[in-house]
Protein backbone atom coordinates (compact mmCIF):
# COMPACT_ATOMS: atom_id res chain seq x y z
CA UNK A 1 0.00 0.00 0.00
CA UNK A 2 1.33 3.44 -0.96
CA UNK A 3 0.01 6.74 0.41
CA UNK A 4 0.26 9.94 -1.58
CA UNK A 5 -0.51 13.41 -0.25
CA UNK A 6 -1.18 16.17 -2.76
CA UNK A 7 -0.81 19.72 -1.53
CA UNK A 8 -1.49 22.82 -3.56
CA UNK A 9 0.84 25.67 -2.64
CA UNK A 10 -0.45 28.19 -0.11
CA UNK A 11 -1.91 31.59 -1.07
CA UNK A 12 0.66 33.72 -2.85
CA UNK A 13 1.12 37.45 -2.85
CA UNK A 14 0.37 39.67 -5.85
CA UNK A 15 1.69 42.81 -4.12
CA UNK A 16 4.58 43.25 -6.55
CA UNK A 17 3.28 43.18 -10.15
CA UNK A 18 6.87 43.31 -11.43
CA UNK A 19 7.69 39.85 -10.05
CA UNK A 20 7.72 36.90 -12.44
CA UNK A 21 5.17 34.19 -11.65
CA UNK A 22 7.96 31.83 -10.58
CA UNK A 23 9.19 34.31 -7.94
CA UNK A 24 5.90 35.19 -6.22
CA UNK A 25 6.18 34.78 -2.41
CA UNK A 26 3.49 33.65 -0.03
CA UNK A 27 0.90 36.06 1.33
CA UNK A 28 0.25 36.41 5.06
CA UNK A 29 -2.88 34.30 4.66
CA UNK A 30 -0.79 31.60 3.01
CA UNK A 31 1.58 31.49 5.96
CA UNK A 32 -1.34 31.12 8.39
CA UNK A 33 -2.95 28.43 6.24
CA UNK A 34 0.22 26.31 6.25
CA UNK A 35 0.19 26.23 10.06
CA UNK A 36 -3.51 25.33 10.08
CA UNK A 37 -3.06 22.48 7.59
CA UNK A 38 0.09 21.18 9.31
CA UNK A 39 -1.79 21.02 12.62
CA UNK A 40 -4.62 19.04 11.00
CA UNK A 41 -2.09 16.70 9.36
CA UNK A 42 -0.43 16.02 12.73
CA UNK A 43 -3.81 15.57 14.48
CA UNK A 44 -4.65 12.80 12.02
CA UNK A 45 -1.37 11.06 12.82
CA UNK A 46 -0.24 11.24 9.19
CA UNK A 47 3.46 11.06 8.23
CA UNK A 48 5.50 11.31 5.04
CA UNK A 49 8.69 9.62 3.90
CA UNK A 50 9.53 12.14 1.20
CA UNK A 51 8.38 15.54 -0.04
CA UNK A 52 8.71 16.67 -3.68
CA UNK A 53 7.83 20.20 -4.77
CA UNK A 54 7.66 22.49 -7.74
CA UNK A 55 10.66 24.85 -7.59
CA UNK A 56 8.47 27.98 -7.82
CA UNK A 57 9.04 30.12 -4.71
CA UNK A 58 5.46 29.85 -3.41
CA UNK A 59 5.44 26.04 -3.75
CA UNK A 60 8.95 25.55 -2.38
CA UNK A 61 8.20 27.78 0.63
CA UNK A 62 4.94 25.91 1.25
CA UNK A 63 6.71 22.54 1.06
CA UNK A 64 9.57 23.48 3.38
CA UNK A 65 7.30 25.16 5.94
CA UNK A 66 4.80 22.31 6.10
CA UNK A 67 7.64 19.78 6.21
CA UNK A 68 9.13 21.54 9.21
CA UNK A 69 5.77 21.73 10.99
CA UNK A 70 4.92 18.04 10.45
CA UNK A 71 8.33 16.78 11.55
CA UNK A 72 9.92 16.14 8.15
CA UNK A 73 13.40 17.69 7.66
CA UNK A 74 12.96 20.78 5.43
CA UNK A 75 16.44 20.32 3.98
CA UNK A 76 15.32 16.95 2.61
CA UNK A 77 12.51 18.48 0.51
CA UNK A 78 13.37 17.80 -3.13
CA UNK A 79 12.48 20.14 -6.01
CA UNK A 80 11.37 18.67 -9.31
CA UNK A 81 11.48 21.35 -12.06
CA UNK A 82 8.96 19.38 -14.10
CA UNK A 83 6.23 20.11 -11.53
CA UNK A 84 6.19 23.82 -12.41
CA UNK A 85 3.46 24.37 -15.02
CA UNK A 86 3.24 20.61 -15.34
CA UNK A 87 0.27 18.73 -16.67
CA UNK A 88 -1.36 15.83 -14.85
CA UNK A 89 0.85 13.43 -16.79
CA UNK A 90 3.98 14.97 -15.32
CA UNK A 91 2.63 14.40 -11.81
CA UNK A 92 2.09 10.74 -12.68
CA UNK A 93 5.66 10.56 -13.99
CA UNK A 94 6.98 12.18 -10.79
CA UNK A 95 5.11 9.64 -8.67
CA UNK A 96 6.58 6.79 -10.71
CA UNK A 97 10.07 8.06 -9.91
CA UNK A 98 9.59 8.08 -6.13
CA UNK A 99 12.02 5.90 -4.19
CA UNK A 100 10.77 2.59 -2.85
CA UNK A 101 12.01 3.54 0.63
CA UNK A 102 9.07 5.98 0.78
CA UNK A 103 5.80 4.33 1.71
CA UNK A 104 4.15 7.74 1.84
CA UNK A 105 5.03 10.86 -0.14
CA UNK A 106 3.81 14.42 -0.57
CA UNK A 107 3.78 16.31 -3.86
CA UNK A 108 3.42 20.10 -3.71
CA UNK A 109 2.29 21.81 -6.90
CA UNK A 110 -0.05 24.09 -8.78
CA UNK A 111 -3.53 24.16 -10.30
CA UNK A 112 -4.96 23.11 -12.64
CA UNK A 113 -2.56 20.15 -12.90
CA UNK A 114 -2.82 19.02 -9.29
CA UNK A 115 -6.64 18.92 -9.45
CA UNK A 116 -6.58 17.11 -12.81
CA UNK A 117 -4.04 14.59 -11.50
CA UNK A 118 -6.03 13.92 -8.32
CA UNK A 119 -9.24 13.37 -10.28
CA UNK A 120 -7.46 11.12 -12.75
CA UNK A 121 -5.75 8.76 -10.32
CA UNK A 122 -8.65 8.41 -7.89
CA UNK A 123 -11.54 8.84 -10.33
CA UNK A 124 -12.54 11.87 -8.27
CA UNK A 125 -15.07 14.61 -8.62
CA UNK A 126 -13.12 17.54 -7.22
CA UNK A 127 -13.88 20.76 -9.07
CA UNK A 128 -11.02 22.81 -7.67
CA UNK A 129 -8.32 22.31 -5.05
CA UNK A 130 -8.00 25.67 -3.28
CA UNK A 131 -4.68 27.08 -2.12
CA UNK A 132 -3.16 24.94 0.63
CA UNK A 133 -5.71 22.23 -0.16
CA UNK A 134 -4.52 18.78 0.94
CA UNK A 135 -5.60 15.37 -0.31
CA UNK A 136 -4.69 11.94 0.99
CA UNK A 137 -4.80 9.17 -1.59
CA UNK A 138 -4.08 5.48 -1.07
CA UNK A 139 -3.08 2.96 -3.71
CA UNK A 140 -3.17 -0.84 -3.38
CA UNK A 141 0.26 -1.24 -4.98
CA UNK A 142 3.75 -2.19 -3.82
CA UNK A 143 5.65 0.05 -6.24
CA UNK A 144 5.03 3.70 -7.11
CA UNK A 145 5.33 3.05 -10.83
CA UNK A 146 2.26 0.77 -10.62
CA UNK A 147 0.03 3.77 -9.95
CA UNK A 148 -2.18 4.56 -12.92
CA UNK A 149 -5.46 6.22 -13.86
CA UNK A 150 -8.36 5.49 -11.46
CA UNK A 151 -6.23 3.18 -9.30
CA UNK A 152 -6.39 5.08 -6.01
CA UNK A 153 -8.84 5.87 -3.26
CA UNK A 154 -9.45 9.38 -1.96
CA UNK A 155 -9.14 9.14 1.83
CA UNK A 156 -9.72 12.82 2.54
CA UNK A 157 -9.78 16.25 0.94
CA UNK A 158 -9.12 19.12 3.33
CA UNK A 159 -8.47 22.83 2.86
CA UNK A 160 -8.04 25.82 5.18
CA UNK A 161 -11.60 27.18 4.97
CA UNK A 162 -13.24 23.77 5.40
CA UNK A 163 -15.27 23.79 8.56
CA UNK A 164 -14.83 27.54 9.11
Amino acid sequence: MKTLYLLRHAKSSWDDPELKDFERPLAERGLRDISKMAARFRQRGDTVGCVITSPALRAKTTAKMIADQIGFPPDEVFSNPELYFAGAGMFLKAVGLLGEHCQSAMLVGHNPAITEFANGVCDGRIDHIPTCGLLKLQFPVQHWEEIQEASGELVYFDYPKKGD
